[in-house]
This record gives C-alpha cells, structure tokens and sequence, in this order.
C-alpha cells in the first residue's frame, strides 16, 4: 500500500503545473543564443587574425619600402604608352618626378658632365636591395666617382620591372636618350627568356596567359597575395623536375634568336644615342656545376614564371641567352661585360633566383666597373 501510495505522488507531482517536462521547441530556442554567441566569436576572431596578419604585412613592407601601397605602383605614360614607376614615391624606393628610381635628374644635362644610363628591368630597378644607394647602378656610379674624381659624373636608373628588350627600347627612344647620356648599359636576359618560352608554351598549349592573372583577394589583400604567390612558388618548383607532363622541349640557340633580334636593335638605337655603349652578360642563381637539388632551389622564382621548364631546361635558356649577348656585343662592337658567374649563387647574394640583395649588388657592381675601364672608349670619354 505504502509502495502504491509513494508512485502515485510521483505521478502527481510529475503532473503538477511547473515540473520538469522533456525538451519543448521554446526550450531549444533558450539554447540557440549560447550557439549563435560562439560563432559570432568565433567568426569575430577569425576576422580580427585575418585583419592583424594583413597589417603587419602592411606594415612590415612600409618598414622595407616606405610606403602602405604596392612596391610596385605603376601609371601609363600617354606619349609612350610605357608602364612607369609612378612618380613621388619616398623611401627606400625614391622615384622622382620622371618615374626613374633615385634623384632627381638635371635637365638640360650641365656641360661637361658625363650622364650613366641603365637599361633594363627589375634586376636593374633593384627593388630588393636596402636603398637607392645600394643598387648596383648607383654603385657604379659611386665608385665611378671614386676613381675619376676629376669628372662630373652622373646616373640615370633606367630599369623598369617587367620590361624586356623591346619595351626598354622604347624606354630608351622617349625617357632615357632625351636626357642626353654619354654611356649606356643594357642588363637584359630573365625577362626576355620568359617571354620567348611563354609564347612557345602558349603555342603548344602548355600556358595560358589567364594563369599569370591575379585573383580579387590577392588584388585587395597584401597578406593573401603573398600567402598565395609563395604557394605558387612551391607547388611549381615541386614539379619542376618532371620533365615527363606538361613541360616544354625546344632548342634553346634557336629559341635565343628571338632574343638576339630584339636585343641587336636596342644596341644599335642606344650606339645612335651615346658614344660609349656596354651590354652586361645576365647573371642567374641556376649554374651548370650545381647538383640537382641545388638547381631546384636556384629556380624555385624562375619556375613561378616559366612552370612549364624545369631546371635543366632553365640553366640551358640562360646559357643560350647569354651566348646572344656575347656575339651581339662582337658584332656591334660595343663593350662587352664579362663575369656572369662572379656573383655567388647563393642567398646571401640572391634575393631569389635572379634579384640580387646589397651583397650581390655590390659584386655586380664590381663587374661592371672593370668592364668599363677596360675599355678604351671609356677611358677615354673619363680622361
């Protein structure tokens, strides 16, 4: 009877109004707040990480170049239609008023001063060294002075990024020749092979001109531009060594004609504008003494832009390429800079597969100026 009477107290009171009642939907929504507060916090932080990872970017590049924006920030020259640095930019990078790297230029060129010019593009431009000062242009002018402290000597930092043989010709025609320069210097090679390989690839298929565009993230986001270039980076240079899929075979001499077309006119127009005219042989990361992991590593940027070679094919367009500089100079009778391989290839001396940092500037420097005053014509014009 107790037993009886004690379950149906329990059953009354499970009854009764208030007791606890199994899950109701107005219960589950008591607990859908708690949720919705962790994934706003969640998303809140993921996005606070993201915010933070991009300004430290930002501001680890101004703290390189000076500035918040792009190191390279371009406009478009109306008159030539040339992509130029634009102008005004402060820093490391100095771009004065005429869209050159480094000071500001006299014009009309004062008499008797001697003006430098260099022709070429990022790997003359220097992007990746400390300051104006470090690049190897203004080295050679530095050290040029140093020498001759008689002569009244002054630079024109004509390199441009991105620009090959043809495009510097051009720059050449409407920016450099009107400053009146009595020396010039072309440093040309990289760019070129990049160009000659890409149209034969695209010919065959193995390249579109769609996979060099940037996404909207990589276009608005610093951080994810990086993020997702140095990915590239990797995953191009991981296969580069599968000469089996997707790789391109050519002759590398009959490839390099291209080049020695494009590079023949721009040192005829540049002998037409200066008395004393130089080509430099371009110096590369990839040599034909290293093993083959040590190749894969010195064309890990190469490959970005060329996945369709490998190493071997690389070091093989390189080499073509500067064969053409050498025969061009014989040929036209302009100086001829030696010493490709005096710059060691490594990262003290390589920002990566062909930008030189401060040490491998100076050493290109060092090229340049023995190549110079080996020269009769050019000690000539000095003396």
């Amino acid at each position: 009877m107790r037993s009886e009477a004690c379950r149906a107290r329990v059953e009354t009171m499970s009854n009764a109004p208030g007791a606890s009642e199994p899950a109701t939907p107005r219960a589950a929504q008591r607990r859908k707040p708690g949720l919705r507060a962790k994934l706003l916090l969640t998303l809140f932080a993921l996005t606070f990480a993201l915010l933070a990872l991009e300004a430290a970017v930002r501001i680890r590049h101004w703290a390189k170049f000076g500035s918040f924006a792009p190191v390279h920030d371009f406009v478009i020259d109306e008159e030539s239609g040339l992509r130029l640095p634009k102008p005004g930019q402060n820093g490391p990078i100095h771009i004065n008023s005429r869209s050159f790297r480094g000071a500001e230029i006299d014009d009309p060129k004062p008499d008797g001063r001697i003006r430098i010019g260099f022709l070429g593009a990022s790997t003359t431009y220097c992007a990746e060294v400390s300051s104006d000062a470090a690049t190897w242009p203004e080295r050679v002018v530095a050290a040029l002075r140093a020498r001759h402290p008689e002569a009244d000597l002054d630079g024109v930092n004509g390199g441009v990024p991105g620009y090959t043989t043809d495009s510097t010709e051009r720059n050449l025609v409407h920016r450099v020749g009107p400053l009146d320069p009595d020396v010039l210097i072309v440093y040309h090679g990289t760019n070129d092979l990049a160009k000659d390989t890409r149209a034969l690839a695209e010919e065959r298929g193995l390249w579109q001109p769609s996979q060099e565009e940037e996404s909207f993230l990589e276009r608005v986001s610093m951080a994810w531009s990086l993020i997702a270039k140095n990915l590239a980076i990797r995953s191009r240079a991981a296969g580069g060594d599968d000469a089996s899929a997707g790789k391109l075979v050519f002759e590398p001499a009959e490839l390099a004609q291209r080049f020695e077309t494009r590079l023949r006119s721009l040192l005829v127009a540049a002998k037409e504008r200066a008395g004393v005219v130089a080509v430099a042989t371009f110096s590369h990361r990839v040599r034909p003494e290293q093993s083959a992991e040590q190749r894969a590593e010195a064309c890990q940027t190469a490959l970005y832009y060329m996945p369709f070679l490998t190493p071997d094919t690389v070091l093989a367009g390189v080499e073509a390429y500067n064969e053409v500089v050498r025969r061009v100079a014989r040929e036209l009778d302009v100086i001829l800079i030696e010493g490709e391989h005096r710059i060691p290839a490594d990262g003290e001396h390589f920002a990566d597969s062909v930008h030189f940092t401060d040490a491998g500037c100076e050493v290109m420097a060092e090229r340049v100026v023995e190549g110079l005053e080996a020269a009769p014509s050019f000690r000539a014009l000095v003396d």
